[in-house]
């Protein structure tokens, strides 16, 4: 499933314009979250950045003053 969310779902998502994808990765207890889409000279679309958080982590929700603790998320 994992593949088919990153080589499927997220270049249509960044054709679309959706400005972050997230992938809960499950297997590895991390989030992967991805910014700012993208469409190169061949016309691929995808995303410039991926930055990993941890189980143990916070992240910073596209909300104003919003946050969510991935520990209430992977064991």
């Amino acid at each position: 499933m994992h593949d088919y969310d990153r080589d499927v779902k997220m270049p249509l998502y960044a054709e679309a314009g959706i400005p972050h994808y997230w992938i809960f990765n499950v297997v590895a207890n991390q989030l992967e979250a991805y910014s700012e889409p993208y469409q190169d000279s061949q016309s691929n679309f995808g995303y410039r950045f991926k930055r990993i958080f941890l189980a143990n982590q916070s992240v910073d929700l596209p909300l104003p003053s919003s946050s969510l603790d991935l520990s209430s998320i992977f064991p």
